[in-house]
């Protein structure tokens, strides 16, 4: 059953904005939170990143060559700097919507840019989105995976139990998020800040015993090594990438924290050290091949050992916390943009924005990473699933960064394309690269990727189809108000107000409550929520009011879609515009409609059913309006689709 009373909102103008500190706390805080936040997914890729790259370039034969470690350590860097620094840090958080970025952020922008195309926006906004998800279950699963494999240099003795330890630490990071994360985020920065210089610190003497590994600092061998390595250079492409997974983080987190701050720590902290680690890791394997098992651990001592599994372990939990963050937010977001149907979101912290706990969300998250854990049982063997993911959607960020750049820039074409190509050329790159390993677990996130798509795809198609079949069925509004004063019927004290998704049309509740009770309310509100394009509406533009007749006014109530809509809050702003609103007498009516499939829908049978299972799903719009439920009545109607 549904009722779905979200409207599509008007098209506004875009803005370009910069997406400037829009904190009150200084730049510090800013700087060192971003750090725990933004950071964490990249900065633990040190743990599996050189040594699969490696491994890859050693071939079938399994021999590690030094050039070949040169050439991947060279690779690694140059990847840091054009896709993060210059594709990212440089350019893509220039492209904020209202100050917030991340892949729906950009598909919001850029569709509201485009008078023809929109559609094909929308699309890859789905493909992106629905990609993060696979990335989203990745990146617990291997992160942990590879931070508890590091007691295995202690002794093989702890071998059989990696993964029960991997499960019950994904168990209580999962089973901690209902509490939310206000409390535990303010030790975030200062821990991955040890972490980053702990990383850092590790690798100076196996650089200083190896000087020669700063040879890789030379884009040259990059270049050579890829063209004198053919095949297995293509792919070892695929496993350089890991080292640059978790750059959306950067563009996702842009409202969090602020254009500079993020900026500030990567340039200043987090590039100098993970540069300075791969570099160690490198001069390390070159002086050692069979450091090759696990450099990131045997760069530091014995007695170190222990001490940096707990430390990688602690990262690697909160990298796996900013991402599981990120999926909540990528679900309101696409809740509001109309691609899910309503889940159930809870509030975490009273006094910060954006904390929120989705449940439905979180247990599936907590199934996929378990299963992928249990199924792939080390993280090389897991490392072939990540990228695919991570690469897909910086393709498509890429694409849609080009639409920006050169409709709401006002860029020529020909500078847009100048300026994204060389990027794009190289995600599509690394893409293909990726995508050789399908077979060996790339199929994964492909699989997890290609559902989302679907459940988006039948959620956004069948809701406009019953959107216009509805409109089709129901009394012009206008017509209904018209009769009403020719003809009223008896009036009963207080205040009714009627949801719907479309104002033009008179709400089926109304309709029902006209024909049932044969009474009319003293004042009567036929409320529209839209969703708006932006992250945020301002509240001098949250509430529209439009008098219908002397019983009859409309209202129309923006909410952006980092928001959770709060009815009762936004109609008390209604007080100032002239409208006495009193919740305690007010009456709120809500159409809840059962759905059945119908002969021609304009779906397939199975896509029907497909709708019709997902909108039984969604959360009752009461709870997600926030409506005191003992102020609403709910009128069943049955619809077929």
């Amino acid at each position: 059953m549904t009722s779905d009373v979200v409207a599509p909102a008007p098209e506004t103008t875009a803005a370009n904005g910069r997406g400037e500190v829009h904190s009150t706390a200084g730049l510090k805080a800013l700087l060192i939170g971003s750090i725990g936040v933004v950071y964490g997914d990249i900065g633990t890729s040190p743990l599996y990143a050189l040594r699969e790259a490696v491994v890859a370039a050693s071939g079938p034969s399994g021999t590690v060559d030094p050039a070949a470690v040169l050439g991947v350590v060279s690779l690694i860097l140059w990847a840091l700097i054009v896709v993060v620094t210059m594709k990212y840090v440089v350019i893509l958080l220039r492209a904020d919507n209202h100050g917030e970025g991340g892949t729906l952020a950009l598909m919001a922008l850029a569709q509201r840019a485009v008078s023809r195309g929109a559609s094909t926006i929308v699309l890859l906004g789905i493909i992106s989105g629905a990609l993060f998800y696979g990335d989203a279950v990745i990146t617990p699963a291997l992160s942990v995976l590879s931070a508890i494999e590091g007691i295995k240099l202690v002794t093989s003795a702890f071998d059989p139990y990696v993964v029960p330890l991997t499960v019950l630490i994904l168990l209580v990071l999962f089973a901690a998020q209902s509490r939310g994360t206000a409390h535990v985020a303010a030790f975030f920065g200062p821990i991955m800040c040890v972490w980053f210089a702990v990383i850092a610190i590790g690798a100076i003497i196996p650089v200083m015993k190896h000087p020669e590994v700063f040879l890789a600092l030379n884009p040259v061998l990059a270049v050579s090594f890829m063209l004198h390595h053919g095949l297995i250079g293509f792919v070892t492409l695929g496993a350089v990438f890991l080292a640059v997974t978790g750059a959306e983080a950067l563009y996702a987190d842009l409202g969090h924290f602020g254009k500079r701050p993020i900026q500030t720590a990567w340039l200043s902290i987090v590039l100098p050290s993970l540069a300075l680690n791969y570099l160690g890791q490198g001069a390390l394997v070159i002086a050692d091949p069979k450091a090759i098992e696990n450099p990131f651990f045997l760069m530091f001592p014995d007695w170190a050992l222990i001490p940096m599994v707990a430390l990688a372990t602690i990262a690697t939990v909160i990298a796996s916390q900013a991402v599981i963050t990120g999926a909540y937010s990528l679900t309101q977001q696409a809740i509001q943009l109309g691609l899910l149907p309503r889940f159930e979101i809870r509030h975490t912290s009273e006094s910060q924005f954006g904390q929120i706990y989705i449940p439905r969300i979180n247990m599936l998250l907590f199934i996929a990473v378990v299963l992928l854990v249990v199924m792939f049982r080390s993280s090389s063997a897991l490392a072939s699933a990540y990228g695919i993911s991570v690469t897909g959607t910086m393709v498509v960020t890429g694409m849609m960064g080009f639409v920006v750049v050169w409709k709401v820039w006002k860029w020529s074409p020909i500078a847009a394309a100048a300026l994204i190509a060389p990027f794009l050329f190289l995600d599509l790159t690394f893409l293909a690269a990726n995508l050789l390993k399908v077979l060996e677990g790339g199929w994964v996130p492909l699989a997890l990727g290609s559902i989302v798509m679907l459940l988006m795809y039948t959620w956004r198609r069948g809701s406009r189809l019953l959107f216009e079949k509805s409109r089709k069925l129901e009394f012009p509004l206008a017509d209904l108000v018209a009769m009403l004063e020719k003809r009223p019927p008896q009036r009963v004290p207080g205040t009714a107000v009627f949801l719907t998704s479309d104002p033009v049309s008179a709400p089926t509740a109304l309709m029902h409550s006209l024909k049932h009770y044969k009474v009319l309310h003293e004042k009567n509100v036929i409320l529209t929520i839209e969703a708006a394009p932006t992250p945020r509406v301002d509240p001098s533009e949250r509430v529209r009011l439009e008098q219908v007749s002397n019983t009859f006014t409309k209202v129309t109530l923006r909410f952006g879609f980092m928001e959770s809509p709060n009815v009762p809050k936004a109609l008390a702003i209604a007080r100032k515009l002239g409208w006495q609103f009193d919740i305690m007498s007010t009456s709120f009516f809500l159409s809840r409609r059962a759905l059945k499939p119908a002969a021609h829908s304009g779906m397939p049978r199975w896509q029907d059913h497909l709708f019709i299972a997902l909108s039984r799903t969604a959360n009752d719009a009461t709870d997600y309006f926030q409506i005191p439920s003992g102020r609403v009545v709910e009128v069943g109607t049955q619809v077929t689709i």
